[in-house]
C-alpha cells in the first residue's frame, strides 16, 4: 500500500498528544483549586489557625477533658504520651474514629516525646497528682502551653517554681479548675466580688466527704512488674520516691498514699480555695493563718486571710447540696452554689435578681467564656492570662497546701504569703517540698 501521510496509529499518537498539550494550557489559564477545609471556609479552620494538641497521661479524667477539647473547632489532637499502653491505645483509637484517620502518634516516654514533637503548640496533662507539676514545668521549658489537670503541684516550692517556669519561659497556662468559667459558681463569686452580699467576713468552701488529711505512708504489697512496654514503673512513678509495683496503684490506688495525694483538702480543696480566694479578692495572696481541727480531715478547721476573711472547710452538705460548694456569707445576706445547680441559691431572691446582667458584666469586663478549655485556646492564641493562670494556681494551692501541714503537725500555724514561708516554725517549713527521685526532677 502506498501514501504519503504517516501510518494510523501516528496520526492517533499525535492526536492525543495535541490533546494533552491543549488541556496542559487550559490548566494553566484556569485557577488551582483548593480544598474548602485548607482555606478555612465552610466553617473550617485553615491549618495556619490550628492549636496543634497532644497529651500526657489521660486516664479517665483526662480522656473526659479531651472529649471536651476536642469540641474546639480549631485544636486538632496529634499525639499522646503515657507510661501505660492501654491509655495510649485507648487515646489513639478515641482520636483516630473523631478524625477518620490513624494519624495519631503514641509515645511510651516524655522526653522524647516533647523534644521530637516541636510541631505540638499546647499539651493537656492529666497523669496523677505527682506528676502535674513537673510535667508541666517540662512541657513548658520544651515550648509548648500547658492545660493541667488539678491539684497542679503537690509542695508549695512546686507551684511557685510552675509560676516562674511559665515567666521565663513566655508560655500559657490554666489549671483545670473548671468551675471559675461556670456560670453559677462565677455569679456566686460576683456577688461576693462586687459587694452585694455586703461586707463578706465567712467563706465555706468544700473539701472531699473521703480518704482522711494524714495519708498513708505504707506500701502496697510487691507484685511482678509487667514488661516495660505494658507498664514503664519508673516512669509511672515519676519524682517520688521508689516503691514496689502493684496493679491496683496505676489503678487509681495511689490516692490516700502520702507520696502521690493531696488528701482529701487537696481533692476539692483545689477547686473551692481557688473560688473562695476569686471571692474575697485574694487570688494573688494566700492564707496567713491555720486553726487545727482534732479530726481526721479537717472538716471545721478556719483559715484566715490578711483581709480578715475566713475560710472554713466544710466536709458534709450542709451549707448546699452537691460537690465542690462553696458559700459566701456578709453582713448583707449570703450566696452558695455547688455542681448541679442550675442558678446560686442566696439567702433572699432579690441578690439573683440581675444573674443574667452580672455575668454578662464578667464576660464585658474580662472577655472570658463560660467554658475553661476555650479561655485557654482563646489564650493560647491571645497570649493573654487564663482565668486559672499560674499564680491563681499558685497562691491557691499554697492554701491547700497550708492546711494539709497544719493537719499533719496538729497545731496552728502562722503563714507569710510575701515570703513564702510559715513563722517561726522550721518543721513546717521542711514540708514546703519533698525530695525528687533522679531523674524525674525540676
Amino acid at each position: 500500500m502506498s501514501g504519503t501521510g504517516p501510518p494510523e496509529t501516528a496520526r492517533l499518537n499525535r492526536r492525543e498528544t495535541l490533546k494533552t498539550m491543549a488541556a496542559a494550557g487550559a490548566a494553566c489559564l484556569m485557577p488551582t483549586i483548593v480544598p474548602a477545609q485548607a482555606l478555612g471556609r465552610n466553617g473550617a479552620v485553615a491549618p495556619s489557625e490550628r492549636i496543634v494538641l497532644g497529651g500526657i497521661g489521660l486516664g479517665p479524667r483526662g480522656e473526659y477533658d479531651l472529649k471536651w477539647m476536642l469540641r474546639e473547632p480549631d485544636v486538632q489532637f496529634v499525639a499522646i504520651c503515657d507510661a501505660r499502653r492501654v491509655r495510649r491505645e485507648a487515646i489513639k483509637k478515641l482520636v483516630d474514629q473523631r478524625y477518620g484517620n490513624s494519624d495519631c502518634r503514641m509515645y511510651p516516654e516524655m522526653r522524647e516525646f516533647l523534644a521530637t514533637r516541636t510541631d505540638i503548640d499546647a499539651v493537656l496533662i492529666a497523669t496523677g497528682d505527682r506528676w502535674h507539676a513537673l510535667a508541666t514545668i517540662l512541657a513548658m521549658r520544651a515550648g509548648k502551653d500547658v492545660y493541667s489537670e488539678k491539684p497542679s503541684c503537690m509542695t508549695i516550692a512546686e507551684g511557685r517554681e510552675v509560676v516562674e517556669t511559665a515567666r521565663r519561659y513566655g508560655r500559657i497556662y490554666q489549671t483545670g479548675v473548671q468551675r471559675l468559667s461556670e456560670a453559677p459558681f462565677v455569679a456566686c463569686i460576683e456577688l461576693a466580688r462586687t459587694g452585694r452580699l455586703g461586707q463578706v467576713h465567712t467563706v465555706r468552701a468544700h473539701i472531699a466527704p473521703w480518704d482522711a488529711a494524714e495519708m498513708s505512708h505504707a506500701w502496697l504489697p510487691e507484685e511482678p512488674q509487667p514488661p516495660k512496654e505494658e507498664v514503664d514503673w519508673d516512669a509511672w512513678l515519676g519524682p517520688c520516691p521508689w516503691r514496689p509495683y502493684n496493679r491496683d496503684y496505676v489503678r487509681g490506688a495511689w490516692r490516700g498514699h502520702y507520696d502521690f495525694h493531696t488528701s482529701c483538702i487537696g481533692e476539692w480543696g483545689a477547686h473551692t480555695f481557688a473560688q473562695a480566694q476569686a471571692g474575697i479578692g485574694a487570688l494573688n495572696t494566700s492564707a496567713v493563718e491555720y486553726q487545727y481541727v482534732k479530726n481526721t480531715s479537717g472538716d471545721g478547721m478556719v483559715v484566715k486571710f490578711g483581709n480578715g476573711v475566713q475560710m472554713v472547710l466544710s466536709r458534709g452538705d450542709k451549707y448546699w447540696h452537691g460537690s465542690c460548694g462553696m458559700r459566701f456569707e456578709g453582713s448583707e445576706g449570703w450566696v452558695a452554689a455547688a455542681d448541679s445547680y442550675k442558678q446560686p441559691e442566696a439567702s433572699c431572691d432579690a441578690l439573683l435578681a440581675d444573674g443574667a446582667k452580672l455575668l454578662a458584666d464578667y464576660i464585658d469586663r474580662t472577655g472570658r467564656p463560660m467554658n475553661h478549655v476555650r479561655n485557654f485556646f482563646d489564650c493560647v492564641k491571645s497570649r493573654q492570662q487564663t482565668v486559672a493562670n499560674p499564680d491563681v494556681m499558685h497562691h491557691s494551692m499554697s492554701t491547700v497546701h497550708g492546711a494539709n501541714i497544719c493537719m499533719w503537725l496538729k497545731r496552728d500555724l502562722k503563714y507569710d504569703p510575701v515570703k513564702e514561708e510559715f513563722v517561726s516554725d522550721p518543721e513546717a517549713n521542711r514540708l514546703r517540698s519533698r525530695a525528687q527521685r533522679e531523674p524525674w526532677i525540676y
